[in-house]
C-alpha cells in the first residue's frame, strides 16, 4: 500500500524505487540488485529496447569546380590551341578525313549502274536490243554523310532481260565494277540496292553502339579498334566471291567506319577552345570533300573495283601509328574524374609544349593532387532520359538531321527529273561534280552565316530555305503545270523544268547545311560525359534520313510524292523546334549533365537597352526540383509578399 501511495504521489509516471533499494517487479519477489549511485535511469522496468538509428555515411564531397572548368582553367594552362602539341593533334584528326571521303563516296563507283546490252542480240556486240542507259549514284557532299544517290531506273522488260551473257559500258572510270562482275541487272538489279542498304545500316548501328562505348572506355580505344577492324573487313570486301558476301562485309565495313568518324569528331571538338571549334570542324569537312573530288581520278587509275577497294582501305594502315602518338581525350578524362590518368596526360602536354608549371596561376595541378584518389564516374547516354531540357535538345537536333538528309533525296530526284530522264547532262562526271559543287557551296556559305548568326540562327535560316524550296516545288510547280495546259497561257513544260531545277538546287544547298550543322550543334550542347552517345544518336538519325534513298529505289520510286510531302511537313515542325534550342556560340562545352541542363534559350535578337528580358540567363537560373516542398517553405513567407518576391498591392 505504501508503494501504491508513492506511485500516486509521483503522478502515475515512472515507478519510484523501494526504500530498501529494491526495484519493483524483481523476479521471484527477491531483493533486486542495488541501484547504482546517481539519478535512476528512465524506463528501466518494463521498457522495450529500441535500436539507436545509425546516421547514413556522409555523401562524398563534390569535385572541385576548377577541375571541371576545362575551357576556363585547364585548357588555358596548357596553352590553348596555341600549344604545338595541340596543333599536332588537330592535324592528326584532319588527315583521316581524306580516307573517310574515299570510303563514303565509293558506292558511286563500285555500284554504278552501267549501260548494258545482250551480246547474243548481235554477234558484233553492237547496241541492237540495248537497254536504256541509267543514271547511277552520283552524289556529292562534304559532311558526315554524303547526300542520297540519284534515282536508278528499273531494268528492262522481260524480253530484253532474256539473255545469258551481257556486255557493259561503265561510265564511272572503271573497266569492271560490282554490277558487271555478278550481272546485277534486270531481275538481279534489286541486289544493288541491298548492297547500298547494307553499308548505311552498318553506319547506323556503328554510330549508336560505338558512341556508347566511347563514353564508357574512351575515344582512343574506339578509334584504334575501329581502324584495325576496318582494315580486316575492308580488304576482305575486295576478295568477295558473290554479292551476298560483298553486302555482308560492307555492313561491317560501315560499322567500323562509323566508329572512326564518331571518335575523330568527338576528339576534334574536345581539343579546341570555344572560338575555334566550328572552323576546325569545317576544315575537316573540306578535306573530306577533297576525297570526294579526287575519287573519280582514283577510280580511273585503278580501273578495277577490287583494286579500287584495296586502295581506299590501305591508307588506314597509317592510322595504326595513332596507338603510339595519339593520347586519350584529356577533357573526357577530367569530366569522368579519372584524375590519375589526367595528371599523367597533363604532364605530357606541359612537356611537349614546354609549359612552365609555375605559370599555373589557378592551381590546377595542386587541386588535381587533392582529388587524385577519387573514383571515376562514367555516365551512359540513357541517363539523359531523366533530364528536363537536355533530352529535348538532342531530340530536336536528331529530327533536324533526319529531315535534312531525308529531303535531300527528294531534291536530287526532282533535279534529275521525275522519271530519271532529265539529267543535267548525260555525262557521269558532270552529274557527279554538280552534286559535289552544290555541297562545296553549302559548306562555304555556312562559314560566314554561322559566324554571324550563331549556331541556332544559322540552322534556322537554312531550315527556312529548305522549307520554302520544298513547298514551292510541291505547290507552285503543280500550279504552273495546270496553267501550262491552257492554250493561251504562254507557259511550257520547259518553264516548269527550269523552276524545278532552281528549287532543287536551293533545296539541296540548304538541306546539306541543315544536316551538317545539326551534327555539329549536337556535339556542342551534349555534355562531355555522354558526347559519344549524343553524337551517335544524331549521326544515326542522319543515316536513317539517307536510308530513304535506296528504299525508294528498291520500290521503284513508288510513293515518291508522299515521301516529299512528309519531309516538307517535317521542315515546318523543325522551324518551330529550333527556336527552343540554346545558343552554343563562344560558350564553354558542358562537361557533365548538370552543365548541359544549364544551357538556356536566348532571344535571337538582343533586347534593347532598358528592356526587361523575357528569358532567364544562366546566373538567374533556379533549381525547381523541390517544388513538392513548397508547402513547407511557404510558411516562412510573409503574408504581404507573393511567391516571386514581389510585394502585393
Amino acid at each position: 500500500m505504501a508503494i501504491d501511495r508513492r506511485r500516486e504521489a509521483g503522478g502515475g509516471g515512472r515507478p519510484l524505487p523501494e526504500e530498501n533499494g529494491s526495484v519493483p517487479g524483481a523476479v521471484g519477489g527477491g531483493p533486486a540488485a542495488a541501484a547504482p549511485p546517481g539519478p535512476p535511469p528512465a524506463n528501466v522496468a518494463g521498457a522495450e529496447i529500441q535500436a539507436v538509428p545509425v546516421p547514413p555515411p556522409p555523401p562524398p564531397a563534390a569535385c572541385s569546380p576548377l577541375l571541371l572548368d576545362y575551357d576556363g582553367s585547364v585548357l588555358p594552362f596548357l596553352g590553348g590551341l596555341g600549344g604545338g602539341y595541340q596543333r599536332t593533334l588537330v592535324l592528326l584528326t584532319w588527315v583521316p578525313a581524306l580516307f573517310i571521303g574515299f570510303s563514303k563516296f565509293s558506292d558511286s563507283f563500285l555500284l554504278d549502274q552501267p549501260d548494258f546490252w545482250c551480246r547474243e542480240a548481235d554477234g558484233q556486240g553492237n547496241w541492237s536490243g540495248s537497254l536504256a542507259p541509267s543514271h547511277a549514284n552520283h552524289s556529292g557532299n562534304g559532311s558526315i554523310f554524303p547526300p542520297p544517290g540519284l534515282p536508278t531506273p528499273a531494268g528492262g522488260n522481260a524480253s530484253e532481260c532474256d539473255c545469258h551473257e551481257w556486255h557493259y559500258r561503265i561510265r564511272a572510270g572503271l573497266v569492271q565494277n560490282v554490277v558487271s562482275k555478278w550481272d546485277l541487272v534486270c531481275d538481279s538489279a534489286w541486289k544493288v540496292h541491298i548492297a547500298k542498304f547494307s553499308l548505311l545500316v552498318g553506319l547506323i548501328f556503328g554510330h549508336l553502339i560505338t558512341g556508347c562505348i566511347a563514353d564508357w572506355v574512351g575515344r582512343r580505344p574506339v578509334l584504334l579498334f575501329s581502324v584495325i577492324f576496318i582494315l580486316i573487313f575492308g580488304l576482305t570486301v575486295a576478295l568477295s566471291v558473290n554479292v551476298t558476301m560483298f553486302s555482308t562485309l560492307r555492313f561491317f565495313e560501315g560499322f567500323c567506319l562509323a566508329g572512326i568518324v564518331l571518335s575523330l569528331y568527338a576528339l576534334r571538338i574536345e581539343l579546341c577552345p570555344p572560338g575555334h571549334r566550328f572552323m576546325i570542324t569545317m576544315v575537316a569537312s573540306f578535306i573530306e570533300m577533297a576525297g570526294q573530288f579526287l575519287m573519280p581520278g582514283l577510280a580511273a587509275l585503278c580501273r578495277d573495283w577490287q583494286v579500287l577497294q584495296a586502295v581506299i582501305i590501305c591508307p588506314f594502315l597509317l592510322m595504326l601509328l595513332y596507338w603510339v602518338i595519339f593520347p586519350e581525350s584529356l577533357r573526357w578524362l577530367m569530366a569522368t574524374q579519372q584524375f590519375e590518368a589526367s595528371k599523367e596526360l597533363i604532364l605530357q602536354f606541359t612537356h611537349k609544349n614546354r609549359v612552365n608549371t609555375e605559370s599555373d596561376i589557378k592551381g590546377v595541378v595542386p587541386e588535381l593532387e587533392k582529388e587524385i584518389a577519387r573514383r571515376p564516374k562514367k555516365v551512359c547516354i540513357v541517363k539523359v532520359v531523366g533530364t528536363r531540357n537536355l533530352w529535348k535538345n538532342i531530340v530536336v537536333l536528331c529530327v533536324n538531321s533526319l529531315t535534312g538528309y531525308g529531303i535531300h533525296h527528294c531534291f536530287a530526284k526532282s533535279m534529275m527529273g521525275h522519271e530519271a530522264k532529265m539529267a543535267i547532262t548525260h555525262n557521269f562526271y558532270a552529274d557527279y561534280y554538280t552534286m559535289a559543287g552544290i555541297a562545296l557551296a553549302s559548306c562555304l556559305a555556312m562559314c560566314p552565316v554561322v559566324g554571324f548568326l550563331g549556331r541556332r540562327g544559322g540552322l534556322l535560316l537554312f531550315m527556312i530555305l529548305t522549307a520554302l524550296a520544298s513547298l514551292l516545288q510541291l505547290g507552285l510547280l503543280n500550279l504552273i503545270g495546270k496553267y501550262s495546259q491552257l492554250p493561251d497561257s504562254g507557259m511550257s513544260d520547259s518553264v516548269k523544268d527550269k523552276f524545278s531545277t532552281a528549287f532543287s538546287i536551293v533545296g539541296m544547298f540548304s538541306s546539306h547545311a541543315v544536316g551538317s550543322l545539326s551534327v555539329f550543334f549536337c556535339a556542342e550542347i551534349t555534355p562531355t560525359v555522354i558526347r559519344g552517345g549524343g553524337l551517335g544518336l544524331v549521326l544515326a538519325s542522319a543515316g536513317f534520313g539517307r536510308l530513304t534513298a535506296p528504299i525508294m529505289e528498291l520500290h521503284n520510286q513508288k510513293g515518291y510524292f508522299l515521301h516529299h510531302v512528309i519531309f516538307a511537313c517535317c521542315t515546318l515542325i523543325c522551324i518551330i523546334c529550333i527556336l527552343l534550342l540554346p545558343e552554343s556560340k563562344n560558350q564553354n562545352l558542358p562537361e557533365n549533365i548538370p552543365d548541359g541542363e544549364h544551357y538556356t534559350r536566348q532571344p535571337l535578337l538582343p533586347h534593347k537597352k532598358g528592356e526587361q528580358p523575357l528569358l532567364l540567363t544562366n546566373s538567374e537560373l533556379k533549381d525547381y526540383s523541390g517544388l513538392h516542398d513548397s508547402a513547407a517553405v511557404s510558411d516562412g513567407i510573409s503574408e504581404n509578399t507573393t511567391a516571386n518576391g514581389m510585394k502585393s498591392m
